[in-house]
């Protein structure tokens, strides 16, 4: 087996780059004991995920990881035998001359549901004598598969069974005393991007009959939200209320605190890739916002996953989950399309769940990617 890996992690989309590599790092350290160096371009962003992390050291060791600072003068030693080039951000050329033609280098590209993923995954192409394979995650035993940690469904299904262990964690966030008697109340958790019609969405949930507690962790949106409330700005430890809502400004949440948020609501908003598939181990319904991109392509791909997740829905839970995605990205989310969705919440819970489950029948991503490592060596 190749011992040695290297990940290349440029940060463009903020937390979505480096939220991947950085669960990708650790479960190939802690579940395939590989050793594992994360190169990374910027270390601000990338402290809010790993907290410890000292944006001034050039390389540091944290949980079993080795973290490289990653710039344009970096001197490279020798490659490791698998390089991992994350979402097509390229390698550095200084690195890629210390390549040889048995390394394994693989382009790890973005998750999409989209029918063509299954015949793209796991072609290649030469570069000289090295050999650049395409690796695509997906929903599909032919894909690549989806990250996922061997215990994380389970322990998201504890949790959500558990008042106990709920409260625990809410005690954590300081929002135990201000939920203790909100057992009535749907829970949602807010994850989005600033285009996001979050006016329009906070409105519906402040009209509709379901009285709603709404978790928003620190991110770009809090500006927008506070204008919601008529405020300049608000910050975390606050709660706002507006008729049927109240809505909690969290602290910004470590990865496993944000898994344990999304298996504790009613619902959850999530975006881009990273919050996206935890969602999905949640195992709770959840409202996808893809990426924004050029020429409507961010609808194409929210279309093929909706086609995907919720084929074996029925007319009117498939209708209702399409009609609030559609909504939410189109920016014309409405009370009546809210209320529509949560009327149909209870039988919506339950098909997730199911399909959460049938996914994570599926080899994941990290596995995945060893045993191809392993199969392009015998190969080549």
């Amino acid at each position: 087996m190749h011992k040695h890996w290297d990940i290349f992690c440029k940060i463009i989309d903020n937390f979505g780059d480096i939220g991947v590599c950085w669960r990708l790092a650790r479960q190939l350290q802690a579940e395939h004991a590989l050793q594992v160096r994360l190169w990374i371009d910027d270390p601000v962003v990338a402290k809010q995920l790993i907290p410890s992390l000292n944006i001034n050291l050039q390389t540091q060791v944290i949980q079993n990881i080795s973290i490289d600072r990653w710039h344009a003068d970096t001197v490279f030693g020798e490659s490791a035998e698998v390089v991992i080039e994350a979402f097509s951000g390229g390698l550095p050329t200084a690195y890629l001359s210390k390549m040889r033609p048995n390394t394994v280098w693989i382009n790890l590209e973005y998750l999409s549901a989209e029918t063509w993923v299954d015949s793209f995954h796991a072609g290649n192409s030469k570069q000289g004598d090295l050999t650049r394979h395409f690796f695509f995650p997906g929903f599909t035993p032919a894909t690549g598969g989806l990250l996922r940690e061997h215990d994380i469904v389970t322990n998201n299904q504890l949790l959500a069974s558990s008042k106990p262990l709920q409260h625990q964690f809410l005690d954590k966030l300081n929002l135990e005393q201000h939920n203790r008697d909100h057992s009535n109340r749907l829970k949602i958790s807010l994850f989005c991007y600033p285009h996001a019609p979050i006016h329009a969405l906070l409105s519906a949930m402040a009209n509709a009959n379901q009285p709603t507690d709404c978790y928003v962790p620190a991110s770009s949106i809090l500006p927008i939200i506070a204008g919601f409330f008529g405020k300049n700005s608000i910050v975390a430890g606050e709660v706002l209320t507006h008729q049927n809502l109240n809505l909690y400004v969290l602290p910004f949440l470590s990865q496993a605190d944000y898994d344990k948020l999304l298996a504790i609501c009613d619902v959850n908003f999530v975006r881009g890739e990273d919050s996206w598939v935890r969602a999905i181990w949640a195992g709770k319904p959840f409202v996808w916002q893809p990426y924004l991109q050029t020429e409507q392509t961010h609808i194409t791909k929210l279309k093929a996953f909706l086609d995907l997740f919720y084929n074996k829905f029925d007319g009117i839970n498939r209708q209702s989950t399409y009609d609030v995605h559609l909504a939410w990205v189109g920016n014309d989310i409405s009370t009546g399309i809210w209320q529509h969705y949560l009327n149909n919440l209870a039988t919506l819970k339950p098909l997730t769940l199911q399909q959460s489950h049938a996914l994570a029948t599926q080899a994941d991503l990290a596995t995945e990617l060893v045993i191809f490592t392993e199969k392009s060596s015998k190969i080549s």
